[in-house]
């Protein structure tokens, strides 16, 4: 590691960055399909759904815009400067991750089974993931620790 240079930390990396680009890829080709399904069969639930995922669009685009930002200037961020643009990252992952919710609602429209099913999934994938990211950050502080 360089001299100066912040240490990486668990709010940008390139994996999150892929997750991110993958539900926004994912959520626009969402909106694409059901939107012009909205047009020709309209209905009330399918309208929530894609407001839903709608919503959590921007705070995706915000989320890219931070982590560029954060990598870009890495060197010269003041540590509570890097702190605040990592809340606000967590916060926009986490209004984007609500878009599961506007897809389950989407999949529960088609067949009770297939959305409460995802819903489920979802929500036990993401915990997984907290648990492994947990584990990983105490595995790393007890290793600089010693």
């Amino acid at each position: 590691m360089e001299q100066g240079h912040p240490p990486a930390t668990m709010a940008f990396t390139d994996r999150r960055w892929t997750i991110m680009a993958a539900l926004l890829g994912s959520n626009t080709a969402v909106m694409l399909v059901h939107g012009l399904q909205q047009e020709m069969n309209p209905s009330v639930t399918r309208e929530f759904a894609l407001t839903l995922i709608a919503v959590t669009l921007p705070f995706q685009a915000v989320y890219f815009m931070i982590h560029t930002y954060a990598d870009s200037f890495a060197q010269n961020l003041a540590p509570a400067e890097r702190r605040t643009l990592e809340r606000l990252s967590t916060v926009c992952q986490i209004i984007a991750y609500a878009s599961l919710l506007g897809l389950a609602i989407l999949w529960s429209n088609v067949s009770p089974f297939v959305g409460g099913g995802f819903l489920v999934a979802s929500f036990c994938a993401l915990l997984m993931v907290r648990m492994a990211m947990r584990e990983a950050r105490s595995s790393s502080e007890a290793a600089r620790s010693s």
